[in-house]
């Protein structure tokens, strides 16, 4: 980043000044422009070159160039970049006094009438200037962008007036989201809201942060996800309903994980982990058209193609195929754990069966699930609140999906049985007691109870939108699609 001097912030006060013993507001109320850069070009493309209308139109945006003493500057509103030119021979002198003030990096309106030059560029000639914001910081350098990392992040504003990419990528998510969300409201589902703080620590399995409420006097917990009260509203008789918002989980920081991140998570009667995978599979289908326009893209060196129904395979199958290791004729924990070893693998001595399994997994498998895979059947030791398979109860009708070696989703055939639940969640507080911080500690009894009054047959999945929004905007790193990402204190 430029290195600001109090100098040249200085210069850019005292221009600010002069344009206040002008009788002029460098901070005015409103303005209205008639036209973007978009519009400009859409309703001129057809006027010859070296030609100028009468007619007058108004426009606004930040001055990014200035050329020849003024005569040229590029301003940029949304949509992109509007020449303006300014006659040192015919402006008045009051205009001319006010083009000698601006700065790259004032926000500025146009009064003007339109021509395309010699050269072909479209043009608005100047007539009146207005200086809609005086800006007192310099800008980064126009071809080197904002280049220190750390900044980048902690000054987004910079980021966003200098990098294109930045604010595309947070205009993709806004259009990421709202299909999303619209998938979800097309098929009747309903958006609903639930607590942020909690009471109880509950629904995943995280590290959580804890508040506390002073009225109260009572220790809280930030949600680290919705499960629990979303399936409450089922018990209550909703046919189906979904919640979009920030879940926050007490762990490190990498490119694909942040303290604070957007989840969403859905409910629906009478569906199970079947009816998840078409349902996830339509979700991204729906937003990569909504961003991209068409179903095959190009990601981190690869072409990932979102139309062909996505593979799916069962945990113990990859293990298999990658390992050679059958976990599924393994009988022990012990024998695990010793399988798990000798596959260079380190897992701990009381670790069980399904652990053992699941780290095995993600060391020796994850990596090669570049094309969009739904990975079902977990087993049941890590999937607290999900229904026993059909076919072999060591495992759980769940499934993650994985694009690009990442992990997209966590669904669910819905575990109903209240007795099964409560040993579950029983056996969550004793992992708790012995140590393991993400377990739940304290059982949820009014979740039990709410379960007792009956949940019918439900799917449930949840979707993390940063990773969703990663893969479809061609960024490595969730903070390039978080607006305003944790970063470490100074």
């Amino acid at each position: 980043m430029v290195e600001i001097t109090n100098e040249q912030r200085d210069i850019r006060i005292e221009k600010e000044k002069e344009l206040e013993r002008m009788g002029i507001n460098p901070y005015p109320h409103i303005y209205r422009p008639t036209h973007t850069s978009s519009l400009l070009n859409e309703e001129n493309k057809d006027l010859p070159n070296d030609t100028e209308k009468e007619e007058l139109v108004k426009v606004a945006g930040r001055i990014r160039a200035i050329r020849n003493s003024g005569m040229f500057m590029d301003i940029y509103d949304k949509d992109g970049k509007i020449q303006i030119f300014s006659s040192l021979q015919h402006l008045p002198e009051e205009e001319l006094k006010v083009l000698s003030l601006l700065d790259i990096g004032d926000i500025i309106g146009i009064e003007g009438t339109i021509k395309r030059t010699k050269r072909g560029e479209l043009s608005v000639v100047s007539q009146k200037i207005t200086v809609l914001a005086k800006s007192l910081q310099v800008l980064p350098e126009k071809y080197h962008g904002l280049t220190d990392v750390e900044m980048k992040y902690r000054q987004r504003y910079v980021d966003m007036i200098v990098n294109k990419e930045t604010i595309e990528s947070l205009i993709n998510r806004s259009k990421i989201m709202t299909s999303v969300r619209q998938t979800f409201l097309d098929k009747g589902l309903l958006e609903v809201e639930t607590p942020i703080l909690h009471p109880i620590k509950g629904g995943a399995t995280a590290k959580p942060f804890v508040t506390h409420h002073n009225a109260l006097d009572a220790d809280l917990f930030l949600r680290v996800a919705p499960e629990l009260y979303l399936k409450r509203l089922i018990v209550g008789g909703m046919e189906g309903v979904f919640e979009m918002g920030r879940v926050f989980r007490n762990e490190g920081i990498d490119t694909r994980h942040n303290p604070e991140f957007t989840i969403l998570e859905v409910y629906w009667k009478y569906k199970d982990y079947y009816d998840m995978m078409d349902l996830f599979e339509e979700v991204v289908r729906n937003a990569c058209l909504a961003t991209h326009g068409t179903l095959k893209i190009e990601f981190d060196g690869h072409e990932i193609d979102f139309e062909k129904p996505f593979e799916r395979r069962s945990m113990d199958s990859l293990v298999k195929e990658h390992t050679g290791v059958d976990f599924l004729a393994i009988k022990t924990d012990k024998d695990a754990v010793e399988a798990a070893h000798r596959l260079g693998v380190k897992v701990e001595g009381d670790q069980n069966w399904g652990q053992a399994l699941v780290s095995v997994f993600e060391e020796k498998c994850e990596g090669y699930l570049i094309q969009p895979t739904h990975v079902m059947n977990h087993p049941i030791s890590n999937s607290p609140l999900t229904k026993t398979n059909r076919e072999d109860d060591r495992l759980v009708e769940r499934f993650e999906t994985y694009i690009n070696g990442w992990e997209m989703c966590n669904a669910y055939t819905e575990l109903t049985n209240p007795i099964d639940q409560r040993a579950r969640l029983e056996d969550q507080v004793r992992q708790a007691k012995e140590g393991n911080e993400e377990a739940d500690g304290i059982l949820d009894e009014d979740f039990v109870t709410a379960l007792e009054y009956g949940l019918p047959p439900t799917g449930g999945l949840g979707i993390g939108i940063d990773r969703l929004v990663m893969i479809l905007t061609g960024n490595l790193s969730i903070r390039d699609v978080i607006a305003f990402p944790t970063l470490r204190q100074k």
